[in-house]
């Protein structure tokens, strides 16, 4: 993260941001006009990008107050998701020994074995799809989304006040959204809230094997050596092993770190290493990847 004297402005993170909401704005009226396809794609495109933006303003990036940082990535572009909520549960997960953890990782799709068990064959079904790369695409920021708002509403009824100040801000943070669509915007509102979906949609085709089951923390997380389209959405967090060891540095310097110590960074997590995301697509579009049930779980205890 950032520390006093070291930098001040990360430009590059700075131009995206820039380039993200032009996108988005010229998506919601220009472009749908002229293409409602193109406004839709273009849209979804950049509400992706924009959760990797603020995926980069958790980690202290790209201004050295992070007051400011957040400011910037203020405007709740995809809708569902607060983003002291994602702050919060994303640096717990950052705890590397908890990885794939059922009750302490808040990004595994892990069960706990017994939990598994106990769930109705429906639920097994759906949650077997899910653990498709398909499914993980479709259904999976329902499910997310579901658990989510459950999880917080308990939390907040039980009076954990920070979550309920988080969701009190986003509100104001989908304001400008909403505004902008009133005022401006072509597209209507159903069709942003489905792309907002897809979004969340996309962004399931970086996490879906971000990380492993394995006896060891630091061979649990995966490296895809992606330099495309996707790599550039998620703001080169396919580089995920070098992003947990060092999230202090940023993405445009993460390709560059790998190609520097890959041997290094590949005997760390012991291979776990895919080409790129086509390699993912042909392997696990239909097919599931993991187990639901925590293969590791019952000698992890």
């Amino acid at each position: 993260m950032n520390t006093p004297g070291t930098r001040i402005i990360e430009w590059p993170t700075l131009l995206v941001m820039l380039l993200c909401y032009c996108v988005w704005g010229m998506s919601t009226t220009l472009l749908y006009e002229f293409s409602a396809v193109l406004g839709f794609v273009s849209l979804t495109l950049a509400i992706t990008l924009h959760s990797s933006l603020q995926h980069e303003v958790i980690h202290g990036h790209p201004l050295s107050s992070r007051w400011w940082s957040e400011a910037l990535v203020f405007p709740a572009m995809g809708l569902y998701i607060p983003y002291q909520r994602f702050r919060d549960s994303h640096l717990k997960h950052h705890y590397d020994p908890n990885l794939t953890d059922p009750y302490e990782d808040p990004e595994t799709n892990y069960l706990d074995p017994e939990v598994w068990c106990r769930l109705p064959r429906t639920n097994q079904r759906i949650l077997l799809f899910n653990n498709t790369l398909l499914g993980r695409i479709l259904i999976g920021p329902l499910i997310s989304q579901v658990i989510f708002l459950r999880d917080d509403f308990k939390q907040a009824k039980a009076g954990e006040g920070h979550i309920t100040k988080a969701w009190i801000l986003h509100f104001f943070g989908i304001i400008p959204i909403l505004t902008w669509l009133w005022v401006f915007g072509s597209m209507p509102l159903e069709l942003y809230f489905l792309s907002a979906y897809l979004g969340l949609g996309l962004l399931k085709i970086r996490t879906y094997l971000e990380h492993r089951a394995h006896n060891q923390p630091r061979g649990r997380t995966v490296v895809i050596d992606d330099r495309g389209l996707m790599a550039f959405l998620f703001l080169n967090n396919n580089f995920h092993l070098v992003h947990h060891m060092q999230p202090e540095i940023p993405w445009y310097k993460l390709p560059i770190m790998f190609d520097e110590n890959r041997e290094r960074y590949l005997k760390r997590n012991e291979g776990y290493l895919y080409m790129n995301y086509m390699e993912i697509f042909r392997k696990y579009f239909f097919t599931r990847k993991d187990p639901v049930p925590h293969p590791l779980w019952h000698s992890d205890r």
